[in-house]
């Protein structure tokens, strides 16, 4: 975590994350595991330029903490959402959404599962080149 590129990370990037959910090179380190008493999972997510995941959603929603970089939010629907460090993302439970780095920045953030009893997430189709394209300032 000496380089440049990691000197503004508050955590390790953690494990590549799969590509069967992401376009790109995304990694995931855990924070809070899953257990009874707090019932949530929390991890940190660090997305390289470029890097989205699939569209998706949570049965009990899901909160983001953008901590580093720029990266870029949409519901299904919905206009894309450009957000930076300090930005704060409620996402309502089953609202279809995705999230990632923009083209030219790497994006980091910390990604809050409530309720994890119902479960994390539900993986859909690949957010496509088009949709990942369509930002507009």
């Amino acid at each position: 975590m000496n380089t440049a590129e990691n000197k503004n990370e508050i955590f390790p990037k953690g494990e590549k994350l799969s590509p069967d959910y992401f376009t790109g090179t995304a990694h995931l380190k855990m924070l809070v595991s899953n257990e009874e008493v707090f019932n949530c999972q929390i991890g940190n997510v660090v997305f390289e330029p470029g890097c989205r995941n699939n569209w998706h959603s949570h049965p009990s929603g899901q909160i983001l903490i953008c901590t580093n970089g720029e990266g870029y939010y949409q519901e299904k629907s919905k206009v894309i959402q450009l957000l930076s460090k300090g930005d704060v993302v409620q996402i309502k439970p089953g609202i279809i959404h995705w999230h990632g780095a923009t083209p030219d920045s790497r994006f980091t953030h910390i990604a809050i599962s409530p309720n994890a009893e119902k479960g994390i997430v539900d993986w859909l189709n690949p957010v496509t080149d088009k949709e990942y394209n369509n930002f507009k300032r």
